[in-house]
């Protein structure tokens, strides 16, 4: 009899609970209708002027967002034409470095302290330390691991005094401006 009476007394609350959840439901239901009904009143009494002016503003802020978006992207294009500029004529001077360094090496050894090889010596110091003010550093190569990002590997050697994928011999150096690799280094590597 108990049990019937507990379960009965139960259910009655369960219902009563669910009509309440209900009820609740309604009332927040009516309460968000009322505030949308409001706003959207209050935006019908927004005096047209008002309006223009929102409409201006906002059309004037997008504007200005755009144009500082211009401004920045030209700013990098800019950058960038420099950066690919400046990278094309060291391109295409590195080869006279080269000569300079080919032709002080075949001086002979009788010739060495004449007023031409010194003068020689001194345009292609002027011109290292010009290159290197620029940004442009030779890539250290010899005796360094290999790496294909810097080194362009010519020739393999066999060789045990060096480890394995070294840089045993530099047969043409390379150059990196800044950030970027001008010219890799041409390299022979020990196995």
């Amino acid at each position: 009899m108990k049990e019937k009476e507990l379960e009965k007394e139960k259910t009655e609350k369960a219902v009563s609970e669910e009509k309440e959840t209900k009820e609740a439901a309604a009332s927040e239901k009516e309460n968000k209708e009322t505030s949308e009904k409001e706003e959207k009143a209050s935006e019908k009494k927004k005096d047209p002027k008002d309006e223009k002016i929102d409409e201006l503003n906002d059309k004037l802020k997008r504007s200005m967002a755009e144009f500082d978006n211009y401004r920045k992207r030209t700013d990098k294009e800019k950058s960038a034409m420099y950066e690919i500029g400046a990278k094309d004529v060291i391109e295409k001077i590195l080869p006279i470095v080269d000569n300079f360094e080919r032709g002080l090496n075949s001086i002979p050894e009788d010739a060495k302290g004449s007023a031409f090889a010194d003068g020689m010596e001194k345009i292609y110091k002027q011109f290292v330390k010009t290159l290197d003010d620029m940004g442009v550093k030779p890539i250290e190569a010899v005796g360094k691991p290999f790496d294909p990002n810097f080194h362009n590997a010519v020739m393999h050697v066999e060789d045990e005094n060096l480890g394995e994928n070294v840089v045993a011999v530099e047969l043409q150096k390379g150059y990196t401006y800044k950030d970027f690799v001008v010219r890799h280094s041409m390299v022979k590597v020990a196995n």
